[in-house]
């Protein structure tokens, strides 16, 4: 486990606190009492931009729709100069954005920034999920979206035509792919390799789990934990919001004990496939102690898995690019995804000799 402990509470810049306090508001203006949300509030004070096949600080981006009926899309972002046509082949890194499985999307302006940051910084191609939300849509409704991206991505390798989807075939290596996501959508990243792992893809598969990241995972239970009680009030996630959010998620009548929320029984029956995992926890993150079970479920069940601390962090750290930790959260990204990539690589050449 690599800790960076601090002593004192969180040092956050104006700048941060000016945006978490705004996004208090628009949170707490739109949540109802009785679990709905207002969307058409929400709508207003949600900032979304839009794909750019031009490059924007290196990277082009282009929108794909899987299933118009159920608006399950994702977001492609590839480096303006990328690997393939006699290059290398870029790890992938398919996201899910966090916002408690009830808020967000691939187009929010910070998860854009997020993934933009990703491709530019790591090299990698980036495939950011727009899943269905809820509490319109209950579990398992996000995990099924993401499996059947895994499985759009599966079968459209040799899709024709040209265009970004095309150069992104040609340029993304589907055999080195890494599934990632932070808070609500790091527990998506979790059940999603969880179903992938334990049978849920073709024979011959393609895509080949090389990582599970999880930034700040999503993992509640019916305990309160040591985190969650000192830490009730925030800043960003608070004991209210997720309780609400659980109660929004789940199926009618479940406890927060549920497979989907719990670490423990979430880590249960495991596929042999089931990726090493590295999971990035924050100081200050009131869901902090459940990320540590979460982690401690993994290894018990002889999963690969290591553990990040970064001092001084609130949850969503690395969304304020003006924070330390986010950097230095990048940099811990890269280091996973290029030792992973090179033991997967290691082990293929084994494989080679020993046939």
């Amino acid at each position: 486990m690599i800790s960076r402990r601090s002593t004192v509470g969180p040092r956050l810049p104006w700048k941060t606190k000016l945006q978490i306090s705004l996004l208090s508001l628009a949170w707490d203006a739109v949540c109802r009492s009785n679990g709905t949300l207002n969307r058409r509030l929400l709508s207003l004070v949600e900032l979304k931009t839009g794909p750019s096949r031009r490059p924007v600080r290196g990277v082009r981006t282009t929108d794909i729709t899987i299933d118009p009926a159920r608006r399950l899309w994702v977001r492609l972002f590839l480096p303006a100069s990328n690997g393939g046509a006699g290059g290398t082949a870029l790890p992938v890194v398919v996201f899910f954005h966090g916002g408690g499985f009830a808020f967000l999307s691939a187009a929010s302006l910070e998860y854009d920034a997020v993934c933009r940051r990703f491709c530019r910084k790591l090299s990698v191609a980036v495939v950011s999920v727009n899943y269905r939300l809820s509490p319109e849509h209950r579990f398992p409704a996000q995990y099924d979206d993401g499996l059947d991206v895994l499985h759009f991505l599966e079968s459209n390798v040799d899709i024709p035509g040209g265009g970004l989807l095309r150069e992104f075939f040609e340029a993304a290596d589907l055999s080195n792919c890494f599934i990632a996501g932070d808070s609500a959508g790091a527990n998506i990243a979790h059940h999603v390799a969880r179903r992938w792992s334990a049978g849920e893809r073709p024979s011959e598969a393609r895509i080949r789990l090389s990582g599970l990241v999880a930034i700040q995972p999503f993992f509640g239970g019916e305990e309160r934990v040591d985190s969650e009680i000192r830490l009730a009030h925030g800043p960003v996630v608070t004991t209210d919001r997720t309780d609400w959010l659980w109660k929004a998620f789940l199926p009618d009548g479940a406890t927060r004990d549920h497979e989907a929320a719990n670490p423990e029984a979430a880590a249960a029956e495991l596929g042999e496939s089931f990726p090493p995992v590295v999971v990035m926890v924050g100081e200050f993150d009131p869901l902090r102690d459940w990320q540590l079970k979460y982690f401690r479920s993994l290894r018990l069940r002889g999963k690969k898995a290591e553990i990040i601390e970064y001092a001084g962090a609130i949850h969503a750290f690395y969304a304020f690019p003006e924070l330390k930790s986010s950097a230095v959260m990048i940099e811990d990204l890269r280091s996973f995804i290029l030792r992973e990539t090179c033991r997967r690589q290691n082990g293929s050449a084994v494989d080679a000799v020993a046939q």
